[in-house]
């Protein structure tokens, strides 16, 4: 087979070809190409799209596209994972531009490029594995680079450089931005566990719309009246309005705007920042997430001359989920108007 000298963004390739061109494995979703003194010179990045039709069987590990980002679970399908072997060269582009080669499986051993990837961050969390234990993975997240529309594979070490330097000259990602920090928990929530991860995964199911109008019904049994889903568009970040119960002797009638991402990937400062911007002169935010947020977005949420923004990752959405004994399928959540 004639190999490939460069790669285009979105058009699909077969596993051959990918790997004779850049010289891989057959097989695994981290495929390092290793030159003879041992160093690394690319990585193939392979995940799984809707796409494929079959995303439980060939991606059990839940990654996902949101965006420009790429969410990617680490090797290891049973058991807690390890920051080693092929986990730990994906880390390794902190220190050297080593191209990373995005491919999404859409099936029948074809993949499409999507570009090369930037180590955004890497940090653990709870995960279910094949057999429904709870485990702690590796999660990674990448910024899917689709310029240069096409990439020469003899080249794409100083076209990597060229990106990452870009990236960080304008300040994207400092070292708070990197560091995933959970939100402050008690031994209830650690006890529960398994039941959060479960619940987590199942929020991940709602189409966006609906999951806004499930939120409403958090908000609705945990004290707040008047609640109401804002327009699809033109919101401005905002999703829904409430107000505090009257019975709330401290904050009454305070009214209160939120934002909600159906999110696998951390929400950072830059979202913080944007949602304050939006906020009514008269309400108090809240920022809703089923994935984290970043360290940075916690110093930004409580920046002492600026409004406080009030934090709600996915672990403490899903215990007040449990607490509350919501339903997550849906059978009890208000539906849009249509």
């Amino acid at each position: 087979m004639n190999k490939l000298t460069f790669f285009r963004v979105g058009e699909v390739y077969t596993n051959d070809q990918i790997r004779f061109s850049l010289d891989l494995e057959n097989l695994g979703g981290i495929r390092p190409s290793l030159a003879p003194d041992g160093t690394v010179r690319h990585v193939a990045v392979i995940t799984a799209t809707a796409d494929s039709g079959r995303v439980l069987a060939e991606n059990p590990y839940h990654d996902r596209i949101e965006g420009d980002i790429l969410v990617y679970t680490a090797r290891g399908r049973e058991g807690d994972q390890e920051l080693a072997g092929r986990n730990k060269r994906l880390v390794e582009q902190y220190a050297t531009p080593t191209p990373f080669f995005g491919f999404a499986n859409i099936g029948r051993q074809t993949y499409r490029f999507l570009g090369l990837l930037e180590l955004l961050r890497h940090y653990q969390e709870n995960q279910a594995d094949r057999k429904g234990k709870l485990r702690r993975v590796w999660l990674f997240e990448f910024r899917i680079h689709d310029l240069p529309e096409i990439v020469p594979i003899e080249d794409a070490r100083a076209v990597s450089a060229s990106i990452l330097a870009e990236s960080r000259r304008a300040g994207h990602l400092d070292s708070l931005e990197r560091e995933v920090a959970p939100l402050p928990s008690d031994n209830e929530q650690a006890a529960a566990a398994p039941a959060i991860e479960t619940v987590r995964v199942q929020l991940f199911q709602f189409r966006p719309i609906d999951f806004e109008h499930f939120i409403r019904l958090v908000l609705e049994k945990n004290g707040f009246v008047n609640v109401s889903v804002t327009r699809a568009t033109g919101d401005g970040g905002v999703d829904l309005d409430a107000f505090v119960d009257e019975k709330n002797e401290f904050f009454a009638g305070t009214h209160v705007q939120a934002q909600v991402k159906r999110w696998r990937h951390a929400v950072g400062s830059p979202e913080i920042n944007s949602f304050r911007g939006a906020l009514s002169t008269t309400a108090k935010g809240v920022f809703i997430t089923t994935s984290h947020f970043t360290r940075a977005a916690l110093v930004e949420a409580r920046h002492e001359t600026k409004p406080s923004i009030a934090l709600v990752d996915g672990e403490k959405l899903a215990a007040l989920i449990i607490r509350n004994r919501i339903p997550t399928d849906g059978s009890c959540a208000p539906r849009p108007d249509v």
